[in-house]
C-alpha cells in the first residue's frame, strides 16, 4: 500500500487501530493489536491459527468493517483447486460466441481474416480480433477479484479454513502472498494495483509449509481469559444482566477443562449466552430476578436443556453428569462473587 493509497496507513499507530477493535465490539490483546498493525503496515499477509470458534474468522470481517473495505471471503475445503478459486472461462458464452461466428469470433468486416476461437492472444501484444479468451468470457473468483479490485481501497481478502485446502493449494497460493499477483496463462501476468489485505485462517488440522509461513506474519490464538471473555459477553450480549453474563463465562471456562472432543470455543459461548438471555426473557422479564431484585443464577436444569449451544458431539453431551453440572454451578457462584467484591 502506498502514500496515495486513501486508507493512509502510513498514519494508522496501535492506538488508532485498537479504538477501530473498540468500535465494533471486537476484544483485541495486545499481541493481536501489535501483529495486525505490522501486517498492514508491511504489507504482509497475516496467517491466524487457533482452535475452532476463537474469533479468527471475526478478525478478517472486523479489519474490513474498520476500514470501509470489502470483504472477499474464500472458503477452503479438501479439493478447492485454483480454478475453482481464482477464475474460470464462461463456456457457456464462449459457446455461443463460436457458433454465431461459425468457429471464428468477430474478425474484421473488410475481409480480414478472422483468428480461431480456440486460439489465445498475447494479452500483452496489440490484436485487432476478438477472441474467446478475452476478459468478457472471464468469471472472477475471489482470489482474482481481490487481486484486480477496481477501487483505490483494497479488499480484505479473507482465506478461511487454509488447513481444509490440499497442500497442492497451499503452493498455488504462494505467488500470491508474496508478490500480490496470479498467473493466467491466455491473459498473463495479473499483478494487484493495490494489494489487499490478506488474512488467512487455519485451525490446525494439518500442519502448513514452511514455504506459507514465511510469507506471512503469524498469530496464535486461544480460547480467551475469563475476563476477556467476560467483556466479550457484555458487548456482544448486552441484554444478559452483568452477574448472569460472569456465570455463563465460568461455566464455559470449566467445560473447557473437559477432555471433550470438541471444547467450547468464542462462537458458542456468545450462543449460549444469547439462548440464555431469550429464554429468561421468554419467561418474564427478561432477568428472571430472585427476591431481593437480583438474577438469578443458572440452574443445572438450565444448562442441561441448552446444552447444544455448547456442545456439539453426542459424546461430549452424554459427559455431562449430575456431578459436573454441581461443579459447574460452583464455577458459576463463585465468578457471582468475583464480580460483586
Amino acid at each position: 500500500m502506498t502514500g496515495t493509497e486513501p486508507l493512509a496507513l502510513e498514519s494508522l499507530s496501535e492506538g488508532s487501530l485498537r479504538d477501530r477493535f473498540d468500535e465494533r465490539d471486537y476484544v483485541a490483546d495486545d499481541a493481536t493489536v501489535t501483529t495486525v498493525y505490522l501486517a498492514l503496515q508491511l504489507e504482509r499477509p497475516l496467517l491466524v491459527e487457533g482452535p475452532p470458534g476463537s474469533g479468527k474468522t471475526e478478525l478478517g470481517k472486523v479489519l474490513a468493517a474498520a476500514f470501509d473495505a470489502e470483504l472477499i471471503r474464500l472458503q477452503c475445503y479438501e479439493g478447492l483447486t485454483a480454478e475453482n478459486a481464482l477464475y474460470e472461462w464462461n463456456y457457456t458464452k464462449q459457446l455461443l460466441a463460436v457458433q454465431a461466428n461459425e468457429g471464428t469470433v468477430a474478425g474484421t468486416s473488410d475481409g480480414e481474416s478472422a483468428v480461431d476461437a480456440t486460439t489465445p492472444t498475447d494479452a500483452d501484444g496489440p490484436s485487432d480480433s476478438r477472441t474467446v479468451f478475452d476478459e468478457e468470457f472471464l468469471l472472477e473468483r475471489p482470489l482474482l477479484r481481490a487481486i484486480r479490485s477496481g477501487t483505490d481501497r483494497p479488499p480484505v481478502l479473507l482465506i478461511d479454513e487454509i488447513d481444509r485446502a490440499d497442500e497442492e493449494f497451499e503452493a498455488f497460493l504462494l505467488e500470491l502472498l508474496s508478490d500480490f499477483q496470479v498467473s493466467i496463462p491466455e491473459l498473463g501476468t495479473v499483478s494487484a494495483q493495490h494489494p489487499p489485505i490478506v488474512v488467512l485462517t487455519s485451525n490446525r488440522t494439518r500442519g502448513l509449509s514452511d514455504a506459507l509461513k514465511r510469507r506471512c506474519l503469524y498469530l496464535h490464538v486461544e480460547p480467551p481469559s475469563f475476563e476477556t471473555e467476560y467483556e466479550i459477553v457484555r458487548r456482544k450480549v448486552p441484554e444478559l444482566d452483568a452477574a448472569v453474563a460472569a456465570e455463563v463465562c465460568a461455566i464455559v471456562e470449566r467445560f473447557r477443562e473437559e477432555a471433550f472432543l470438541k471444547r467450547p470455543g468464542v462462537a458458542e459461548t456468545l450462543d449460549w449466552a444469547g439462548a440464555v438471555a431469550r429464554l429468561r426473557q421468554d419467561a418474564g422479564d427478561g432477568s428472571a430476578s430472585g427476591d431481593e431484585g437480583d438474577p438469578e443464577a443458572i440452574s443445572p436444569d438450565e444448562i442441561e436443556r441448552t446444552l447444544g449451544c455448547l456442545l456439539k458431539e453426542a459424546e461430549d453431551v452424554d459427559r455431562v453428569d449430575t456431578d459436573l453440572l454441581e461443579q459447574l454451578r460452583d464455577a458459576a457462584a463463585t465468578a457471582r462473587g468475583r464480580l460483586e467484591e
